[in-house]
């Protein structure tokens, strides 16, 4: 078993004063995506880092799509005192673990950080605090090493990951993008180019999941794999009947009918106000699982028919999609699933969704784009920053010369 070079306690620098100069190992200025070009597609290694929010995250995936190693190190159990995630306390624990998690990553593929091809770092959107931290560990290693550096839009990187490791999710496709920060309807016509169709006029899904299940007073779930107050609504609703509270789907109305946009504030505000006027206790266990289940189906439907109207609109701008891909933490959700599938049967093409425990960040999706946007030549140099907002349709306006190596401007 090859192993990553170990951190020795002993006195390197006398070790390097064994070696002639010639033997040390030096920048290179050499092209690298030239250099990349003559590797084929199973023997390229990208290194994959996620911090854009809670989770700090690293992976390693071959240029064919398989996941090498992956790492996630969740902060549930900070973040669960203060309902929500906060910031600073984000930052502080990505600087904490983000080393360990790379060492973890490198250690599970049998890898040193210089047996990989290139690094991959979600550049935006996210929280500036936690994205300075992952950019900054993928400038310095990149350069150090001489690598090419991938700056990945987070949403991209969601978007992408149906396309890991096959042939058959094609471009043009329609996106659905759901989670704690985004709820948008898109086409995705390749890589780096997106043409929005619909967004959230307030709070996307995921907030309303969170915001509902806080008001319920739903226990937050630590686990590494899943967890967080969305997956306690859907477990509640599971138990629940959701015919006992009829709950309005947002937007049914004919002025906003038409609208290919979304909106969760008035449903969640709904909730609210039902708690408030006694309609329901949010201490009785069966009266938190009826109201999270009607919850989660009037949002649901919200859902199925904005993306049904999407994909009208698509087909009305001259698109022929392959598939409806949907990706992001809300994509993990299996009431949201079938709903989507049902739109995908009645538009005859396929539902592509990631796996899971995909759906939620992770670095196995951000190496991926960094596989795909080194597949296009999309390379940044290493002097670039982060991006706190940054809508995904504006990623094509972003500069991106003929660059041979990340050595250049």
């Amino acid at each position: 078993m090859i192993l990553a070079r170990r951190l020795s306690t002993k006195a390197q620098t006398r070790v390097l004063g064994t070696k002639a100069p010639a033997q040390m190992r030096v920048l290179s200025t050499k092209a690298q995506i030239r250099m990349l070009g003559t590797k084929a597609p199973a023997q390229i290694r990208v290194l994959g880092i996620e911090t854009s929010c809670d989770d700090t995250a690293a992976a390693v995936v071959s240029g064919d799509g398989r996941i090498l190693s992956e790492t996630n190190r969740h902060q549930h159990s900070v973040h669960a005192a203060f309902g929500g995630i906060v910031p600073g306390l984000a930052a502080a624990h990505h600087q904490a673990n983000l080393p360990l998690v790379l060492r973890q990553t490198l250690l599970g593929a049998g890898l040193s950080i210089g047996d990989v091809d290139a690094v991959a770092v979600t550049r935006g959107p996210g929280m500036a605090a936690s994205l300075g931290v992952g950019v900054a560990a993928a400038k310095a290693l990149a350069a150090v090493h001489a690598l090419p550096l991938v700056g990945v839009h987070h949403m991209e990187a969601h978007a992408l990951l149906a396309r890991m490791g096959r042939d058959d999710v094609r471009f043009p496709f329609v996106c659905v993008l759901v989670s704690g920060g985004h709820t948008t309807t898109l086409v995705a016509h390749d890589v780096n180019r997106y043409a929005t169709i619909g967004a959230t006029r307030d709070d996307s899904v995921g907030e309303a999941f969170d915001k509902v299940a806080r008001d319920l007073g739903l226990a937050w779930p630590d686990a590494q794999d899943g967890g967080g107050l969305g997956p306690a609504l859907e477990q509640a609703a599971a138990r629940g009947d959701a015919a006992r509270f009829p709950l309005p789907v947002p937007m049914d109305k004919s002025a906003s009918a038409a609208s290919p946009d979304f909106s969760f504030a008035g449903l969640k505000t709904h909730v609210r106000r039902m708690r408030d006027a006694g309609a329901f206790d949010a201490r009785a266990p069966q009266d938190q699982a009826d109201m999270a289940a009607a919850f989660q189906r009037a949002a649901v439907a919200h859902l199925r028919k904005k993306t049904a109207l999407a994909c009208r609109r698509a087909r009305a701008m001259g698109v022929d999609f392959s598939c409806i891909v949907a990706s992001g933490g809300v994509a993990s959700n299996a009431a949201v699933r079938r709903a989507l599938a049902a739109v995908a049967e009645a538009e005859r093409v396929p539902l592509e969704c990631p796996p899971p425990r995909l759906c939620t960040d992770n670095g196995v999706m951000v190496a991926w784009a960094g596989v795909e946007r080194l597949r296009r030549g999309l390379l940044d140099p290493y002097t670039f920053d982060f991006i706190q907002r940054w809508p995904l349709d504006r990623l094509s306006e972003m500069p991106y010369p003929a660059r041979a190596s990340s050595f250049d401007p």
